[in-house]
């Protein structure tokens, strides 16, 4: 038998040797429980089927624990993120009591997986990189009043033609419109540090960036219908969702993606006072 023949080789007793190229094959399965996670999401957020999405949380995590432990872990942390979203109300509601609520259930959901992150498992893959040191280029500079444009076209159109606007409370008095105001900004930074600066991060630890992305932004705009966005919403954030992942994984800057989506919340906060008010503020165009 010849050094280069393979066809005859004799099978090894060394136990070891039938796990060649096992890793890899497992690697390459692990998209199979980040999609099943990614699935379960949506699940409980866009169709609020409580059971079916935690039964499906759970097959994701047994099958994640079957393939890497790494995996499981970093799953398992993105699960504490959407176990205690899904455990209260997601509304637009402002009162003082929603807001609480629902405040805490956020920060418990970033917070605990960058404190296991941080200072349990100390891999440091949950970063929050708010001054990176780099100046943002001229393409991303001018990215920026673009989205106020985008904003302006797309938003009173959408929310008001479509009805939409009604999920959200009329508010006319000046503690509403703080509440209001507040509260939009708020999401929108929570936004960027659940599903991209922990979900993203995770998941882009053992898929292919394309991937990672694709799943975050099912999460992403999931969550944006429980709250609210209904009719065609996910036509736009499904790709606005993708996009703010890509120019995280280019600037590696959360304060740009976060000037970028509160942006958009500003022209979303003065859309929905003005269709609630339609004499206040009549500059947009439906």
């Amino acid at each position: 038998m010849q050094a280069g023949d393979k066809s005859m080789r004799v099978p090894s007793s060394d136990p070891a040797a039938g796990q060649v190229g096992t890793a890899p094959v497992r690697a390459r399965l692990a998209v199979v429980p980040a999609a099943m996670l990614s699935a379960a999401g949506f699940l409980l957020f866009a169709r609020e089927d409580r059971l079916s999405g935690f039964l499906l949380l759970a097959a994701a995590l047994a099958l994640a624990g079957f393939l890497s432990r790494k995996l499981l872990i970093d799953l398992a942390l993105i699960t504490v993120g959407l176990t205690a979203m899904s455990l209260v109300p997601i509304t637009t509601d402002i009162s003082t009591e929603h807001m609480a609520i629902m405040g805490t259930a956020m920060v418990v959901a970033v917070g605990i997986p960058y404190a296991i992150s941080r200072f349990i498992t100390k891999d440091h893959s949950i970063r929050f990189p708010i001054r990176t040191g780099q100046p943002w280029t001229r393409a991303e500079k001018w990215y920026l009043p673009a989205v106020l444009v985008i904003g302006y076209a797309l938003m009173p159109v959408y929310m008001i033609r479509t009805g939409v606007y009604e999920n959200w409370p009329a508010v006319s008095d000046a503690d509403g419109i703080a509440r209001l105001f507040l509260g939009t900004n708020v999401l929108g930074i929570w936004d960027e540090l659940f599903f991209i600066c922990t979900t993203f991060a995770l998941l882009r630890r053992h898929l292919p960036d394309w991937q990672a992305n694709l799943l975050q932004a099912v999460l992403f705009t999931s969550f944006l219908w429980e709250l609210g966005f209904h009719a065609w919403a996910p036509f736009f954030i499904f790709p606005f969702a993708l996009l703010q992942a890509r120019l995280f994984t280019v600037t590696k800057s959360l304060s740009y993606i976060v000037s970028v989506h509160l942006l958009f919340d500003f022209v979303l906060f003065l859309v929905l006072i003005h269709a609630h008010n339609r004499e206040w503020i009549n500059i947009f165009l439906y």
